[in-house]
């Protein structure tokens, strides 16, 4: 029979995976109704496809591949059991189709939504994209060729990609809010971009660091955070963010009603990636 920690466990891993999940409608949703992207800096969907194929690659790895958790319990003896749940894996395969899907909005072929002639990516976002690709295909190439690397976990070894891929979330994490809030600055207002996603992302970022801290108590070691650093990093860069956004939107910038659509005042340097002149450009 379950402990009371393993159902409290349990139930913050379930009702932070509702939360998470369903913050993932509301922009979307909102680009439907507007028929538009405006407000929406176009480096947030982006990255959240690049960084949500790698978090689902990694709770994948850690919940269904035997290579990968018999690597893990031999550099954590204390806890081997690493903390990625159902829950958590479900979350990342979800949120990486409902990224694809808002991506997509930027693209008027597909949906025929009103694009801003401004909305490419930032030089960060592109040093972030390419630079996570390349530094991918190092540490496989590493691996998959150095001796003796691969299946033995005391040097380089296929945990350390799945670890690099993890870090690959966590560096879209960071980047991908900055120029959100600095849009939201520069116009002035939050207009097209919506607040009901902070907040759930908010609720779902304290529950899993919640979850987290829990499941570390139960095995009797707190190694088992530093173990799982993409949930814990996940859980506080993204409430420091919405913390961010949510005092953007109620206190800076409320009431304002702006929708110049990017283009007035935006003075940041852009740079495409793929798409033609008149699309969506990233």
């Amino acid at each position: 029979m379950p402990s009371a920690l393993e159902i409290i466990s349990s139930v913050l891993g379930w009702t932070y995976f509702l939360c998470w999940s369903v913050s993932f409608y509301p922009q979307p949703l909102l680009n439907f109704r507007r028929r538009s992207t405006h407000g929406l800096a176009i480096d947030f969907p982006t990255l959240n496809v690049l960084g949500f194929g790698a978090y689902s690659i990694t709770t994948l790895a850690f919940f269904y591949s035997p290579t990968i958790r018999s690597q893990y319990a031999f550099r954590h003896p204390a806890s081997p059991e690493p903390t990625v749940r159902f829950n958590d894996v479900a979350f990342a395969l979800h949120a990486f189709v409902l990224c694809v899907i808002t991506y997509s909005q930027f693209f008027r072929w597909i949906w025929g939504f009103a694009v801003g002639a401004r909305q490419r990516a930032t030089l960060p976002t592109l040093l972030i994209l390419w630079g996570s690709l390349g530094a991918m295909v190092g540490v496989v190439t590493v691996v998959g060729f150095a001796p003796g690397a691969g299946n033995d976990p005391r040097t380089w070894a296929w945990l350390d990609v799945i670890y690099a891929l993890g870090y690959v979330k966590l560096a879209c994490t960071v980047v991908k809010y900055c120029p959100q809030a600095y849009f939201n600055y520069k116009r002035k207002s939050t207009v097209g971009w919506s607040i009901g996603q902070i907040l759930l992302d908010f609720s779902g970022g304290i529950l899993s660091l919640l979850q987290l801290v829990i499941d570390s108590s139960m095995q009797g070691d707190w190694s088992g955070i530093a173990g799982n650093p993409v949930k814990l990093g996940l859980s506080n860069i993204s409430v420091v963010f919405d913390v961010i956004f949510i005092t953007q939107h109620y206190i800076l910038y409320h009431g304002a009603t702006n929708e110049d659509e990017e283009d007035k005042g935006w003075v940041g340097e852009r740079s495409p990636l793929v798409g033609d002149r008149g699309d969506a450009e990233i």
